[in-house]
């Protein structure tokens, strides 16, 4: 793993692992200088250090041990974090990953391509089926090329056509969420990027096919929404689920975003995958390696995969009236509230 970027909690795992990556090559190559041990409670004494395999061992452990205390009741604005790691899996890493012959689709036959919104056939086990999934981009170049992960309306109308296409050959479909939100410049407003997502939340509810989503990083408000109507939705474990950032909930409640209201506003909007599968939002969370997905992509990858074929096996074997209908249900039931009347004070 790269260690440019680096989260704040995480600097003593960092620490630790480049204290196994030195100890590894001094016991495969005994001959080079390593510097001794520093700064890291390694478990070993780093006196006169002649790394040896018992060596690494009791670092690997301590490693396990230190990304489990600080991975055990991650805070939700650390999550938040996590799941904007540069290193975590996107769209391409798990279509890679997952899927066998794919094939990418590209335009909304109506105006460009979106490369923000990836769609294409391709097969996941021994399913063909659809894949539709956000990409924010790893070099600089891409970044600025997918938006930030931020789609405009060609997009979403992109994935939609995609969509009824599979719905035309009976294919279910497999959306994987990760933006930050829909992109909010002038263009795109004056594309109609509010009717574009709206149509989405439309025609998402009554396609004839089995639709699961997983939200694999951010899944933030109507950008995520544009692609999430599903059967079956699902969030990483580390990923995040909300109506609004919690930098853009911040600076409306507090004007200004900075540590102490980012801390409070993750915490205010309950966007944890905990706290969505709590409130109903979401229907499974699915695991992640030690330490988040960005330690060990194809782990995580095996974990989506499997959830995937599970959902897909189940849905469909299940009669399409019945699919829509209870797709129609999920989606009714999400803000339902009771509202109940206060008792009448007793007289004395």
């Amino acid at each position: 793993m790269s260690t440019f970027y680096q989260l704040e909690f995480e600097k003593p795992v960092v620490a630790i692992e480049e204290e196994i990556e030195l100890t590894r090559k001094a016991i495969e190559s005994p001959g080079i200088e390593v510097p001794a041990l520093g700064g890291v409670d390694s478990g070993i004494d780093s006196k006169d250090f002649n790394p040896n395999p018992e060596d690494l061992e009791i670092l690997e452990k301590r490693r396990v041990q230190m990304l489990k205390d600080v991975y055990t009741d991650l805070s939700p604005w650390n999550t938040v974090r996590v799941a904007r790691h540069p290193n975590r899996p996107q769209t391409r890493d798990y279509i890679n990953h997952i899927c066998r012959d794919f094939c990418e689709l590209h335009g909304d036959r109506a105006f460009a391509d979106d490369p923000a919104l990836i769609t294409g056939f391709g097969r996941i086990g021994n399913r063909k089926c659809l894949i539709v999934g956000h990409q924010k981009g790893k070099s600089t170049q891409e970044k600025l090329a997918c938006h930030f992960g931020c789609a405009h309306p060609e997009g979403y109308r992109k994935a939609l056509a995609k969509m009824r296409k599979a719905e035309k050959f009976g294919l279910p479909i497999v959306t994987l969420v990760d933006t930050p939100g829909a992109y909010p410049g002038l263009g795109a407003e004056e594309r109609g990027q509010a009717e574009a997502i709206a149509v989405n939340l439309r025609e998402m509810s009554r396609l004839k096919v089995p639709i699961v989503s997983i939200v694999i990083g951010e899944g933030g408000s109507g950008g995520a929404l544009g692609i999430a109507v599903a059967d079956r939705v699902a969030m990483l474990e580390y990923s995040w689920y909300s109506v609004i950032s919690p930098e853009g909930c911040a600076a409306i409640l507090w004007k200004q975003a900075n540590e102490q209201t980012n801390t409070a506003a993750a915490i205010a909007l309950n966007l944890t995958a905990k706290d969505n599968l709590k409130n109903e939002i979401v229907d499974s969370v699915i695991n992640e390696p030690l330490g988040g997905a960005h330690r060990d992509p194809e782990q995580a990858s095996k974990l989506l995969q499997n959830w995937i074929d599970a959902q897909l096996n189940e849905l469909c074997e299940q009669p399409i009236d019945q699919l829509l209908e209870a797709r129609y249900q999920r989606f009714r039931k999400l803000g339902e509230y009771t509202t109940v009347q206060p008792e009448a004070a007793t007289a004395n």
